[in-house]
């Protein structure tokens, strides 16, 4: 799977949710028969700022990033993270950041967010344009509580 150029290289987007700590999970269980790095990735943006609106707490965005990352990597993969795990927080878009990223990866992997019904059918817009974008192949992963569901 991966050539000289992608190294091994197995990307994760972290935002918090249940669905990308298992994301996270299954990257752990990949990563050794694909002899592959997990670069645990999250992304963070200033919020879209309206005529007259300044947020006061700005420089305050990419600590949040930065803890929510731990601590998904600690629900993960618990307190002693595997050496093959590097964490990256980075300002932009997740789509694009990740997209971006899957230019020397192996792999990517995306959690998707549960929905009920019909809804459960779809993916999420960043699932949606890194399974239409990446330059390399993608797995969206449920969350562990819905895996068995459907």
């Amino acid at each position: 799977m991966a050539d000289g150029n992608h190294a091994g290289k197995i990307i994760v987007g972290v935002d918090g949710s249940e669905a990308s700590i298992e994301a996270l999970r299954q990257a752990g269980r990949l990563a050794g028969p694909l002899q592959a790095g997990i670069e645990a990735t999250a992304c963070w943006e200033y919020p879209q700022m309206y005529d007259g609106f300044v947020y006061t707490d700005l420089e305050g965005f990419e600590e949040s990033a930065q803890q929510t990352l731990d601590e998904s990597l600690t629900k993960a993969f618990g307190p002693r993270r595997p050496a093959n795990v590097t964490a990256r927080v980075v300002r932009g878009s997740p789509r694009a950041m990740l997209i971006e990223a899957s230019k020397d990866a192996a792999m990517l992997i995306v959690g998707r967010r549960s929905h009920a019904g019909i809804g459960a059918l779809l993916v999420g817009h960043v699932s949606s344009a890194c399974i239409a974008h990446a330059d390399c192949p993608v797995l969206v992963v449920h969350a562990a509580e819905d895996a068995g569901e459907g």
